[in-house]
């Protein structure tokens, strides 16, 4: 992924709101699935890491990218943002 691509799905990150939430259980089998069938279905998702998980952002984006086949696109504070290019091309993000 280029840097001007990254930057494009920065912005669109900014619009969306977290669906998934990471809490103290950390990664389960279950949230990794939740989080390949959301990035199926929306390819650009966003991730809540709460208070009360004690792991890094950063450590865990980098295993749900791997487990999910996605890319990073940012990790700021306690927010992830992965993308996953989808099958669908009526879905389909168009990256500059």
């Amino acid at each position: 992924m280029t840097s001007k691509q990254r930057a494009y799905l920065k912005g669109l990150a900014m619009n969306i709101d977290p669906i998934f939430q990471i809490g103290k259980s950390s990664l389960t089998p279950a949230f990794t699935a939740g989080v390949a069938e959301a990035l199926e279905a929306r390819e650009l998702i966003k991730i809540s890491v709460l208070q009360n998980c004690f792991d890094d952002p950063h450590e865990l984006a980098q295993i749900i990218a791997e487990r999910t086949h996605s890319q990073v696109v940012q990790v700021i504070g306690k927010k992830i943002v992965l993308y996953r290019e989808g099958k669908d091309e009526k879905k389909k993000i168009i990256l500059p």
